[in-house]
């Protein structure tokens, strides 16, 4: 007898349209909510899932925040839910920030890969060559 199946991570992407002015970097950014979880494949049909997580990237920044469960849950179910700044922690910093200092933002870019910080607006971090 043959068996197929096995163990995979899957990532769904729920639909949520929400523009904001990003906390960690003063940026306009949107709201790009997913679900990451494990299931069990038997002949390459996904029979359960597990462990799911819900999480929210920036579009301006890439900063990853992980999302309340309930609301997520909410938003998996198709209801129309607000997020707010209560419901997010942060998981990953993005690659820019910024403060505001004397009536204007004050940018800085950081590099994924070295992560050496630049006020400069360079595409590519002069320490390394990763794209900023």
């Amino acid at each position: 007898m043959i068996f197929i199946g096995g163990i995979s991570q899957g990532r769904k992407i729920l639909n949520y349209v929400k523009t904001v002015i990003c906390d960690r970097c003063g940026g306009y950014g949107r709201y790009e909510v997913f679900m990451t979880y494990m299931y069990f494949s038997f002949f390459f049909i996904p029979l359960f899932k597990w462990n799911k997580k819900f999480y929210v990237k920036m579009s301006c920044c890439d900063a990853v925040y992980e999302l309340d469960q309930e609301v997520g849950k909410a938003l998996l179910r198709g209801r129309q839910v607000d997020i707010t700044q209560s419901d997010l922690t942060l998981v990953q910093e993005g690659n820019r920030r910024s403060t505001y200092k004397d009536g204007a933002y004050k940018v800085w870019k950081k590099c994924v890969r070295c992560g050496y910080e630049t006020e400069e607006d360079f595409e590519y971090c002069p320490k390394c060559g990763g794209r900023l």
